[in-house]
């Protein structure tokens, strides 16, 4: 609970996954890769449950050996390519409400996090509470300036592919700036429902996670550098 208030951690996992096949069940360094996110959800005292969404039951059996709950297979209509992770959660909270079983904050917990550790979690939900803030969202530093990015037209010019303010610039001289790193996503459940996302129009907050936990992975060489990540690191 967070001063009262009720917070439901939900870890959505569908079955097919296009880049890397069965991604949220693969081996990473022990366990499968969704079991390092339930039990870093689970490691934490301000959530009161933590639920797995998935519509693929080898997961959801997975799932609850870890201890996430599995209230219900989600519907194959919400498991589709272009199915949002706000649709996911509002489905749920919406089945949820039916029996009532209602919340006050929900926490979207990628399984694709597995750095992300229960203290990181701690401390995005402290920062809701002190910020006395309506939602949180995990960023890192990006690892290289966005402004030395930019389209490239059919001829491959660069005549004008940076600004005239940073040229000869070193990075270090850039601004700092920041990414979404996918990990931690919270938000009260009124102003979700109202907005259809995470991302509130106001009194929304970023919570700074470090480069080295903020690994999000899509594809093998993802799945590859988060076991060598791991690898030697003193089990969670």
């Amino acid at each position: 609970m967070i001063d009262d208030k009720k917070l439901l951690a939900i870890i959505p996992a569908r079955g097919a996954s296009k880049r890397l096949p069965r991604k949220n069940i693969l081996d990473l360094s022990g366990k499968p890769l969704i079991a390092w996110t339930i039990e870093a959800a689970l490691g934490s005292k301000y959530i009161d449950r933590v639920v797995v969404s998935t519509d693929d039951q080898e997961i959801a059996n997975i799932a609850k050996k870890y201890g996430a709950d599995i209230p219900f297979i989600r519907p194959s209509e919400l498991a589709t390519d272009q199915t949002t992770s706000v649709d996911v959660v509002l489905h749920l909270l919406n089945q949820l409400e039916k029996i009532e079983d209602k919340y006050d904050y929900v926490i979207l917990l990628q399984p694709t996090s597995p750095l992300r550790t229960a203290k990181n979690i701690e401390e995005a939900i402290k920062l809701l509470r002190t910020k006395n803030s309506d939602a949180v969202i995990s960023v890192c530093e990006s690892e290289h300036p966005p402004l030395w990015y930019n389209t490239l037209p059919d001829d491959m010019s660069m005549d004008n592919f940076l600004d005239a303010s940073i040229k000869n610039k070193r990075s270090q001289d850039l601004p700092k700036q920041y990414r979404i790193n996918g990990a931690i996503y919270i938000s009260s459940i009124e102003r979700l429902r109202n907005e259809s996302s995470f991302f509130l129009s106001e009194n929304c907050h970023a919570y700074i996670m470090e480069q080295n936990v903020s690994i999000d992975i899509d594809t093998r060489d993802d799945f590859d550098f988060a076991l060598l990540k791991m690898k030697g690191q003193p089990q969670r």
